[in-house]
């Protein structure tokens, strides 16, 4: 559904006058929405090239900078994609490595905060299981790592004739949930592509304070055209949440294209950003004022009967002996 279409609470008398998202900027109101904070949400055509990979990304953050944006994110393997399990292997990297340097310097440069979706990580296994993580990280404005989140659900499916994929064949799951890391644009998230088909994360980040969920990703065509945009605004209307999916779109390698449709929800459901074909940016406004009426006008939280179906949590790792 259109934005322009999505009405948001005590909005139904105003609409038809008043077509324009709430959080998109009017001519004559920018005083009210100047203490909204900005953010900028890339859309990438990511190649096994991880030098043109980078040069695309640094473009895109630096043009977000100087738009005002607050927090910048970027999509899943925002540093490559590989046309084969040995070429992605091959082109990993450890966290402590040039790559995750570089970025940490453009955050730096431009001031911003940095989702970087997901990055092929050597971690500390690497050498006896030769496997990699699919890691999304947080870095601050001083290029810092405040958070790092390995993909819990890997996406191993079959659609025959269609789509064949097995992402455990290469790929470790991620151990834990990372609680939200408060932000100038709020207490966000982190998840990967497929687990937004997990509505259990996005609960427990929710039970521990999260505003803005997360969802990096490099769908498909095929599961794209048919679940994307129905999956993030279930996530947005069930937590009340904004969330942000910034995506790959377009030819990665010969047997790759990716689905795009990079996209913002605010919590009521209503898609207030999209990116169109190609590479490129959408920006959003976050308004928390906002989050919290609907959370307060429908307080579905504190609704929810954990005496009949229990209560999603984030599981907190036992603390070393």
């Amino acid at each position: 559904m259109p934005a322009a279409l999505c009405l948001s609470p005590g909005s139904w008398e105003t609409a038809a006058k008043d077509p324009i998202p709430h959080s998109q900027p009017q001519p004559g109101i920018m005083a009210a929405t100047a203490l909204k904070p900005l953010i900028a949400v890339c859309q990438l055509t990511s190649t096994p090239d991880k030098e043109q990979n980078f040069a695309s990304c640094s473009r895109l953050i630096r043009e977000a900078a100087q738009r005002g944006a607050c927090v910048v994110f970027l999509p899943e393997a925002f540093d490559f994609i590989g046309s084969n399990t040995q070429e992605t292997l091959s082109l990993a990297e450890s966290l402590e490595g040039a790559q995750i340097q570089r970025y940490a310097g453009l955050a730096r440069e431009c001031q911003v905060w940095l989702s970087l979706g997901g990055f092929h990580e050597r971690g500390e296994d690497w050498a006896s299981t030769r496997r990699i993580y699919n890691c999304h990280l947080l870095l601050d404005p001083t290029g810092h790592v405040v958070a790092t989140y390995r993909k819990t659900h890997l996406c191993d499916v079959d659609l025959e004739g269609r789509v064949s994929m097995k992402e455990s064949n290469f790929t470790n799951p991620g151990p834990e949930i990372v609680l939200p890391v408060s932000t100038p644009a709020g207490k966000i998230g982190l998840a990967i592509c497929y687990d937004l088909r997990f509505p259990e994360i996005s609960l427990a980040l929710t039970q521990e304070g999260a505003e803005i969920l997360t969802y990096p990703s490099a769908f498909t065509v095929t599961t794209g055209s048919a679940h994307w945009e129905a999956l993030l605004r279930a996530r947005a209307i069930e937590t009340q949440c904004y969330v942000v999916a910034a995506a790959q779109t377009g030819k990665n390698h010969e047997r790759r294209t990716s689905y795009g449709h990079t996209m913002v929800v605010d919590p009521w459901g209503c898609v207030i950003a999209q990116c169109q074909e190609g590479p490129g940016l959408c920006y959003a406004e976050i308004d928390l004022g906002y989050l919290r009426r609907i959370r307060q006008e429908m307080p579905v939280c504190t609704h929810r009967r954990a005496d009949l179906y229990g209560r999603v949590t984030v599981l907190k790792k036992p603390p070393p002996p």
